[in-house]
């Protein structure tokens, strides 16, 4: 049975990279504080490689997941994601779970 530890604030990265301009959003999401996962940062270009790279130097999961990314990368830094996006963004969750638990 899988379990999602929410003992502490869940931080991630979703991110797109193609050949003209990698973008990056970091999301953050502490059940006991937050209804739903906040924005908190977000770029294209370099903002986005050096947004990933503070994201692995931090043990941070990185998902490639180009259309959240283009999704996530319409809204703002601090914004919840929006309700219709919860079962997508439910899917990631469990994701890096399993990819934690597999360690």
């Amino acid at each position: 049975m899988l379990s999602l530890d929410f003992s502490r604030p869940l931080y991630y990265t979703i991110h797109m990279a193609d050949t003209k301009r990698t973008q990056a959003t970091a999301l953050k999401y502490n059940p006991d504080m937050d209804e739903a996962p906040i924005i908190t940062a977000m770029g294209l270009g370099l903002v986005a490689e050096k947004i990933i790279e503070r994201a692995t130097e931090h043990d941070v999961p990185v998902v490639e997941d180009q259309d959240m990314s283009n999704i996530l990368m319409q809204l703002s830094i601090g914004d919840a994601i929006p309700p219709k996006l919860y079962e997508a963004v439910a899917q990631i969750l469990v994701f890096i779970s399993q990819k934690d638990n597999s360690y």
